[in-house]
């Protein structure tokens, strides 16, 4: 009896052993690796990366040409005032040096304080005048950025480019020149910004 069942194990072990052959064998394997690779080229073939040069962009696209001298004019006016603060200031403080030998405690107390509230003022509408310009600074950067990007967004409408990206120097190693839309990104940009 105990053979019996041994005997019955071993037949439908191997009963087992051969479906599982049978079921795992009937799918061919180079079928479905060639589906997958045809689906990889397929995808491939439609991945397209395309570049622009950015310091080409920056050195001639109008917008970026205004914003560039809209911050350096405001850079100068910035400077100017600080400098008439800064003269008005070394000017209160060489007139109390002038007056020193005349002055009382108090006179001399009260100009210490005018002078200390001279500066404090000048060291506050510094940091005012400097945050300005970042927010000015930034403001215009985003506004050509949002430029680029709309631009990109309707020029790669018929395109069918995966990425465009902006190339700078030390970052890539390598580009095909094939890719370059440098020169139509900028010549699309300044028609789109000499219209407006």
């Amino acid at each position: 009896m105990k053979n019996g069942i041994l005997i019955l194990n071993v037949v439908l072990l191997v009963l087992v052993g051969v479906l599982f052959y049978l079921h795992f064998s009937s799918k061919n394997p180079s079928t479905t690796k060639a589906a997958n690779n045809q689906n990889s080229t397929a995808a491939a073939k439609d991945f397209k990366i395309a570049y622009f040069e950015m310091d080409s962009v920056e050195n001639s696209f109008q917008m970026v040409k205004d914003v560039k001298a809209e911050l350096t004019r405001k850079e100068e006016a910035i400077g100017t005032e600080l400098e008439r603060l800064e003269k008005n200031y070394r000017n209160k403080i060489a007139q109390y040096q002038a007056q020193g030998a005349n002055m009382t405690q108090v006179q001399s107390e009260m100009a210490q304080r005018d002078v200390m509230q001279m500066q404090q003022s000048m060291q506050s509408r510094r940091q005012s005048l400097e945050q300005e310009y970042q927010d000015l600074q930034m403001r215009k950067l985003k506004d050509v950025k949002t430029k680029i990007e709309d631009f990109l967004k309707r020029y790669n409408a018929d395109k069918g480019y995966t990425y465009i990206l902006a190339y700078e120097p030390g970052i890539f190693y390598y580009k095909d020149t094939t890719y370059n839309i440098t020169g139509d990104l900028i010549q699309g940009l300044n028609q789109q910004y000499t219209k407006k």
